[in-house]
């Protein structure tokens, strides 16, 4: 599959603590994310979602150090979820290298403006 369609897939990792969860966030495993994400990435995905369940929707902050690793542990592009709810994450967020960021509840709540975010692309 990724031989035919590498450069289309993203694979989605859901991590509480550093360790995998599945099943729609309710069974945890002793997969380490890092681990799972090298994985992916030598089978040729194109990049990696991370999610930090333990912090998703909560507008607390996105877990920066384990997104750092994440980021300086695989040679693929990291789009970070889960917890970015200031404009401060995002900033933080690109210093760290990360190639993207899904902002959810916080542009609902209004706590992120869409318009101020997309400005830190530049």
């Amino acid at each position: 599959l990724c031989q035919k369609f590498g450069e289309a897939i993203a694979v989605g990792i859901d991590a509480r603590d550093g360790y995998v969860a599945k099943r729609g966030w309710l069974e945890d495993t002793d997969i380490d994310a890092l681990v799972l994400a090298r994985k992916m990435a030598s089978l040729g995905v194109s990049r990696i979602i991370y999610t930090d369940i333990k912090r998703d929707g909560t507008l607390t902050e996105p877990d920066f150090k384990a997104i750092g690793r994440m980021v300086k542990g695989v040679n693929i592009p990291v789009i970070a979820a889960g917890g970015i709810s200031r404009l401060e994450h995002l900033e933080r967020l690109k210093e760290l290298g990360v190639a993207g960021a899904i902002i959810g509840r916080a542009l609902y709540t209004g706590d992120i403006d869409l318009r101020q975010a997309l400005k830190l692309q530049d």
